[in-house]
């Protein structure tokens, strides 16, 4: 079993002026057996540390500088399920990885050295949880929901799994470092690490504001692409139906009458696809805290569906392995700032393999081998830069 290194901290969304000079100071992980409430204990830990957010509308105090800079915070999309009350799903591939982890980080003027080399990088194949036919099959089912009246849209996301010998953080490093990645970087603990390339917020808070920019909708990076995806009449309705499920999930945490569409679904560029996004924002709600934040847009509706409960409900039921990192969110958390992205485009090594997660949204004009294809597309960039 190969060790993990320790890198310098390089946590998506952490102040870019920071990064390279920040230091461990407290540290909380969570796993479904510990029990509690989960969201309400990661609000606490951070209030205990220095970093109150009891109440996301009131203004930031002025900095200590002594104090704590901010934190990661992680949470997958099994706690984010459980956070709604829904089914967690299949069990995760990668039991190494907490389901939370809130990691409290401070300044230094001595960033740790450069880990030890640990030998040749060697990245085996791939080994998927599900074939195409598989996967096909999962597509159709949910077809077949809609037509029932049970949902509106799923998405499905499949997994695979890799061994490797030597140091998987540089490879989750060259992850982090693709073009459009907006929350790229990574987290470390004892035995595990996560590399991110997601192009996608979740949720930010700045002044005062919430902002979420759900991703639906994808298409190779060629002028034609673009020219398809605009004129996708099935695109759009998916994408629109994940706006308005985005716009009912803020308005939960919102001032009344607050929450408003800024931009409706723009073309951008991810490596070589072309993604339509939205934005959507809101005044925060007076008094509002982290914890109940995180219960209203955990798991992100773009990659669950609509209505959100119900889709996860299929997702457990479909899906044969769990979505350990992917599809839940991770970013850097502090009074008077939030920004967590949602964890598409994102890898996770335990002590033996790396894992990614791909998939897609599905409706009822969906054709199960495109929907395959698109997710195959997605992942390709990923495990082109794990393997280097």
């Amino acid at each position: 079993m190969d060790t993990l290194s320790v890198a310098a901290i390089d946590v998506p969304a952490a102040p870019a002026g920071c990064r390279r000079n920040l230091v461990e100071r407290a540290r909380w992980q969570w796993r479904p057996s510990d029990g509690g409430d989960p969201a309400a204990d990661v609000q606490e830990f951070l209030a205990a540390h220095g970093l109150p957010l009891d109440d996301l509308a009131r203004p930031a105090p002025d900095h200590d500088p002594d104090g704590p800079c901010g934190a990661a915070l992680y949470v997958s999309a099994a706690a984010g399920a459980l956070l709604t009350g829904a089914p967690a799903g299949a069990p995760t591939p990668a039991p190494a990885l907490p389901e939370i982890a809130v990691v409290v980080y401070g300044h230094t003027d001595a960033p740790p050295p450069p880990p030890p080399a640990a030998g040749p990088w060697r990245l085996g194949d791939w080994r998927e949880s599900w074939t195409p036919a598989q996967h096909a099959e999962a597509v159709e089912a949910v077809r077949q929901a809609i037509g029932r009246g049970d949902v509106y849209q799923v998405n499905v996301v499949g997994h695979a799994a890799a061994r490797y010998t030597g140091d998987p953080l540089p490879a989750l490093t060259r992850l982090g470092a693709l073009p459009g990645a907006r929350y790229g970087g990574t987290l470390t603990g004892a035995g595990w690490a996560i590399g991110c390339a997601s192009p996608e917020t979740l949720i930010e808070l700045t002044d005062g504001r919430l902002v979420t920019r759900p991703i639906k909708g994808t298409r190779p990076a060629t002028a034609a692409g673009a020219r398809e995806l605009r004129a996708s009449a099935k695109e759009r309705a998916e994408h629109v139906m994940i706006v308005d499920l985005e716009r009912n999930d803020l308005a939960r945490v919102a001032r009344t009458g607050t929450v408003r569409v800024d931009q409706l679904f723009a073309v951008r560029r991810w490596c070589d696809l072309w993604q339509a996004e939205s934005t959507i924002s809101a005044v925060v709600a007076d008094g509002l805290g982290l914890a109940d934040l995180l219960r209203a847009v955990c798991p992100g509706g773009s990659v669950t569906g609509a209505p959100k409960r119900a889709a996860l409900e299929q997702i457990a039921a479909l899906e044969p392995v769990g979505r350990g990192a992917g599809m839940g969110a991770l970013g850097w958390v502090a009074p008077g700032r939030i920004d967590l992205g949602l964890t598409i485009r994102t890898a996770a090594a335990d002590g033996r393999r790396l894992h990614v997660w791909a998939g897609g949204g599905i409706t009822w004009g969906s054709d199960p081998q495109a929907e395959v294809a698109e997710a195959a597309a997605k992942s390709l960039p990923v495990r082109a830069a794990l393997a280097g």
